[in-house]
């Protein structure tokens, strides 16, 4: 009788430098804030130098967008991106389909929680509000995970499906009419930002997912009923989010996929080209304004196509020339990008008044007056980076 086999160890495949490249960029340019660029700005107004920086280190008021605004979409492209690798990673290792799809039913609601109890600090209780980058992918991330089970063929129809139809809803929604109480909406109707003609469906606090939240957000507890957002942000964008996740599942299949290196990148270039190419079409033509505050499809289209573009660069850089060692300040950031994010609500200030304690104030004024704010940024910047450091050499990778 034969003794049994020695069962087959599962080898983890390796992490794509790409994807956590990338990723750290990401991290990078939302714990930048703390850079204060637009201080430099206005402390030095003749710079046309600082005035871009500023201009990109800041969310546009409506409609267009700057690299700030890329930030959120990048991150939930990524999410796509890296499912194709989660799932064939645990189907690899047998795990059943019912685990793994109650895993991704937990990590939905974590998702929720956490971004509910970040926005929740420094309120007197529960901030019940859903426009959080983790809070918005997790309402989505189910529907994700079950197309990630299914051809891409279904895939691409899911996406077109969700931006027709999420843009045929804000069209059939009526406009204001001369009964409306703007100040409500806490929008002035004459306010410069607002588009008008067939373009004022998509205006602030008058559209169809401001109207879904006047009803959903006062179902919770709030110490007084919720009547707009100030930055006209909605719980309904997890809907036009859910798309920017599946095309970065659709990305991720073909990074995963056993197409030529060339292939790949062609379709990424092409891809990025066609998003841009629609979502400045669909803007110019007034068919849909383009405006990262609530997610429009013209929006998924025109940042869907910049995260192809800049997974292409990475791609290229990473893992087909095997050009690494620039990027390692970036991989250490976007190995650990849950903890990334957290920090930015949990240990900026702390860290802050720490070096202010310990520095003295003064020690951040020897580059003069207007890098005050730059430097005290780039030290707490450092501090955190230190920290991810720590976690990378101690191969510590916090997830959800």
């Amino acid at each position: 009788m034969n003794p049994p086999s020695a069962p087959v160890p599962v080898t983890k495949p390796a992490r794509l430098s790409s994807i956590d490249a990338y990723r750290g960029l990401v991290m990078l340019l939302m714990l930048g804030e703390g850079l204060r660029f637009c201080s430099v700005a206005r402390a030095l107004p003749e710079s046309g130098f600082w005035k871009f920086l500023c201009h990109h280190q800041s969310h546009v008021t409506w409609a267009g967008g700057s690299l700030h605004d890329l930030i959120q979409p990048s991150f939930a492209f990524l999410v796509g991106v890296a499912l194709p690798f989660s799932l064939g990673s645990r189907t690899s290792q047998g795990v059943p389909f019912l685990r793994i799809f109650g895993h991704a039913l937990w990590r939905s609601l974590l998702l929720i929680a956490v971004g509910i109890g970040l926005r929740s600090i420094g309120h007197a209780g529960t901030n019940f509000t859903f426009e959080d980058t983790l809070t918005q992918i997790g309402l989505g991330y189910a529907f994700l995970f079950v197309l990630g089970w299914c051809p891409v063929k279904v895939q691409w129809s899911a996406l077109g499906l969700i931006l027709a139809g999420y843009w045929l809803a804000f069209a059939l929604y009526p406009l204001p009419g001369p009964d409306f109480n703007w100040s409500a909406a806490g929008v002035a109707k004459d306010w410069e930002h607002n588009f008008s003609g067939f373009a004022a469906h998509w205006n602030k606090n008058t559209n169809l997912a401001w109207a879904f939240d006047q009803w959903f957000m006062n179902l919770f507890p709030r110490q007084k009923p919720f009547q707009s957002n100030s930055g006209g942000y909605s719980t309904l964008n997890f809907i036009p989010t859910l798309a920017t996740m599946i095309l970065g599942l659709i990305a991720g299949g073909w990074l995963k996929s056993g197409l030529a290196p060339a292939g790949k990148l062609k379709r990424f270039v092409i891809a990025g080209a066609v998003g841009l190419a629609g979502g400045v079409l669909l803007d110019a033509t007034g068919i849909c304004p383009n405006v990262k505050c609530i997610w429009t499809p013209a929006w998924v289209l025109f940042s869907g196509g910049w995260c192809c573009l800049f997974l292409a660069f990475f791609h290229a850089a990473l893992d087909v020339g095997k050009c690494k060692a620039w990027a390692f300040p970036l991989v250490v950031i976007g190995a650990n990008s849950i903890f990334a994010y957290c920090s930015e609500w949990l240990f900026v200030g702390f860290i802050h008044r720490t070096l202010n304690t310990h520095l003295g104030g003064e020690f951040f004024k020897c580059f003069g007056p207007a890098y005050t704010e730059l430097f005290r940024g780039a030290c707490v910047l450092l501090v955190i980076w230190l920290m991810l450091l720590w976690l990378y050499r101690k191969k510590v990778f916090i997830k959800i």
